[in-house]
């Protein structure tokens, strides 16, 4: 992630293992290989097909959906929001030591999927945008004495809009801020604009569609976060909290609405790329970004061409491993068809998009929260005039993490995560092959889906690209 500081990054790469990174891919593989026998030798019932849910105490509803919690965590995202968007404009160019920079790309960014996905989708009541939304709804409810009115949502455009979303905002940060003119990632400025034209953008789009609406299909941190809160053990139902089997309610998220499929890509291509840009594709891009330089494109525009060029392979690089894994189970006799398949196993890969995110970003969230919660929040414009909570002058502790523990901690990480996948998988195919025995074979195709994105996983990290 462009944001990070060079020395954050230095931190990261992987020196002096003392086991080497290809014997890490063959025994992630071995996992997974073992891991697919184990399923199709005692697992022969869908398991995760009944959430299985149990509504929580009545008390904790209330208190959980009560209005003076509303506002509260309403008005204090709001509140941030502001503080991101003010320090951007008017604070200091440097990411490192603006609040805006850290706050919005590894905050919310990294810290909501964390979260959701332990705690259910709690972004909601946090959601800014939301939270204006419903008081200028409210108002105008007030004043009119009638609900406003709203346009009907598209249905064939699903979450289409979010997967899109998802990827520039990803282009904005990872390409656009590459090549900013700083040191070190996108200019605070562009972000805090940034974000008052998303803000712009989605109260307009709630407005049209309404509010839940669009948070359930186009907005993209909504949408994003509430895709990884589906493995949660925690979730709601007809506005009761409870708890639920972890894992269960991914079986029912991209099936039911179209672009959900779109939305998981996304999201596993995006931290791909981001990890891959300054490793496993450097050779490539200078070399490809010389034939433009050869033709007279001038530097800045070649890196974003290059870099878009990159980042779009990327995306069909993963679309097309996990399609060619859906090609292969049409093979197996009673498959159903191609689009239901596609769309029927494409939850399978959420616990992959978590497990990169993991990888990739874990050791940046412990290093740049202590910024945040120290200096960056005493002194948010970076101008060092002001001193709030008397942290100013903080530091972070880059010793809180060795090198080799943030290697473990990736490696497993993306086991874990390519087996759930393949867990996930092996349990869906159950439900179109009622003879397990077929649906083990179609499971072959998955398994190989699966090692290979452990191994691209682990090779990326291993070239220095976390």
């Amino acid at each position: 992630m462009n944001l990070a500081l060079p020395f954050a990054h230095a931190l990261v790469a992987k020196q002096d293992l003392p086991i080497p990174a290809w014997l890490f891919a063959w025994a992630a593989s071995i996992v997974l290989v073992v891991s697919f026998f184990a399923l199709s030798a005692a697992w022969r019932k869908p398991q995760f097909e009944d959430e299985r849910w149990r509504p929580s105490a009545a008390w904790l509803t209330a208190v959980l959906r009560s209005w003076p919690l509303q506002v509260l965590c309403g008005g204090l995202a709001v509140f941030l929001l502001g503080v991101g968007v003010y320090s951007g404009i008017h604070g200091t160019e440097a990411p490192d030591r603006n609040f805006a920079i850290t706050f919005f790309f590894v905050t919310v960014w990294i810290g909501f999927p964390f979260a959701s996905a332990l705690l259910g989708n709690v972004f909601p009541i946090f959601n800014p945008w939301r939270a204006i939304a419903r008081v200028v709804g409210g108002a105008y409810g007030f004043v009119a004495r009638r609900r406003p009115g709203h346009l009907a949502y598209p249905e064939k455009l699903g979450r289409w809009p979010a997967a899109i979303g998802l990827l520039a905002f990803v282009w904005l940060e990872v390409i656009y801020g590459s090549s900013g003119g700083v040191a070190v990632g996108l200019e605070p400025h562009a972000a805090g604009v940034a974000a008052c034209v998303y803000t712009v953008y989605t109260l307009a789009m709630m407005a049209l569609f309404g509010t839940e609406v669009w948070c359930s299909r186009g907005e993209i941190f909504s949408v994003f976060f509430g895709m990884f809160a589906t493995l949660a053990p925690f979730g709601a139902k007809e506005g009761r909290i409870g708890r639920r089997r972890p894992l269960a309610a991914a079986t029912r998220w991209v099936a039911e609405v179209p672009g959900s499929t779109a939305v998981v890509i996304a999201s596993i291509a995006s931290t791909s790329f981001d990890g891959a840009e300054d490793g496993a594709y450097k050779s490539g891009l200078e070399h490809v970004g010389k034939w433009f330089s050869d033709a007279g494109v001038g530097p800045l525009a070649t890196i974003r061409i290059t870099d878009s060029i990159f980042m779009i392979a990327t995306v069909l690089a993963v679309a097309g491993v996990y399609l060619l894994g859906v090609k292969g189970m049409r093979s197996v006799p009673g498959a159903p068809a191609f689009r239901e398949l596609q769309r029927g196993f494409a939850h399978t890969l959420i616990p992959i998009a978590l497990a990169y995110l993991v990888a990739h970003y874990f050791s940046l969230f412990v290093y740049q929260e202590q910024a945040q919660f120290t200096y960056l929040l005493s002194d948010p414009l970076g101008t060092s005039t002001t001193d709030l909570f008397g942290t100013a002058e903080y530091g972070i502790d880059f010793s809180a993490l060795g090198s080799n523990l943030i290697w473990y901690v990736q490696v497993a990480a993306l086991i874990v995560g390519h087996v759930l996948g393949l867990t996930l998988a092996h349990d869906r195919a159950l439900v179109y092959w009622s003879d397990y025995r077929r649906a083990s074979r179609s499971q072959y195709w998955m398994l190989a889906v699966m090692v290979a994105f452990t191994c691209f996983g682990l090779y990326l990290l291993s070239v220095g690209g976390a």
